[in-house]
Formats: C-alpha cells, structure tokens, sequence
C-alpha cells in the first residue's frame, strides 16, 4: 500500500501563490508517476499536472504557464507551485500516485481563492 500526505492548502487572495506538497510513504516503486488533481462541487475531479519519476510533466491548459509541478525521488515527495491564482482555482486538491493500473490518493487540501 501507499499512503499519501498533502499540505500547503489555504485561503488566497486572487494573484497570490500556494505550494503544495504531498509526500507519499509505503511501498514505492521507483517508477511511478504523482500528481494533483482537483475537484468543485458536482463535478468531475480532473487533472492539474502530473510528473513521473523520469521528470517528464503534464499540465491541464488552464494551469500552464501559472503551475508548476516537481518532484524529490530521495523524499518521494511531489510539490505543486501555484502562482497567480484565480478564483476559479478553488478547488480540493488532491494528490495521486500510480504504477501501471494501481492508483493512490490523498485526503485532500482545500484551496480557496478569494476575488
């Protein structure tokens, strides 16, 4: 099993910047992929970036050129740099790690963005 710890969460005012971190701890395989996705109210959860331990990086087009996603192989830890932040942010953020069909996820972390 894998078990994943998210922190960084928090009320923003709009433009302001968050990090978020998620480290995960267990049985880990070298070759993985994390990540964050968030969710709204009666929606979907839906994916803001993923890194895999290669550093190769995917971006949903709304996030790109404002989010960054990295990761410490050593800490296994992910960290997800969100700058000038909108409203429409708002969100629970949720980290993700997987190996082939294996998926984990965090609890969740509450961003709000305040206009």
């Amino acid at each position: 099993q894998v078990q994943l710890a998210e922190s960084g969460g928090g009320l923003v005012q709009s433009g302001g910047s968050l990090r978020l971190s998620c480290a995960a701890s267990g049985s880990i395989f070298s070759v993985n992929t994390m990540g964050w996705y968030r969710q709204t109210p009666g929606k979907q959860r839906e994916l803001v970036a993923v890194i895999t331990s290669g550093g190769s990086t995917n971006y949903a087009d709304s996030v790109k050129g404002r989010f960054t996603i990295s990761r410490d192989n050593v800490k296994n830890t992910v960290y997800l740099q969100m700058n000038s932040l909108k409203p429409e942010d708002t969100a629970v953020y949720y980290c993700n790690y997987g190996v082939g069909s294996f998926r984990s996820w965090g609890q969740g972390t509450q961003v709000t963005v305040s206009s």
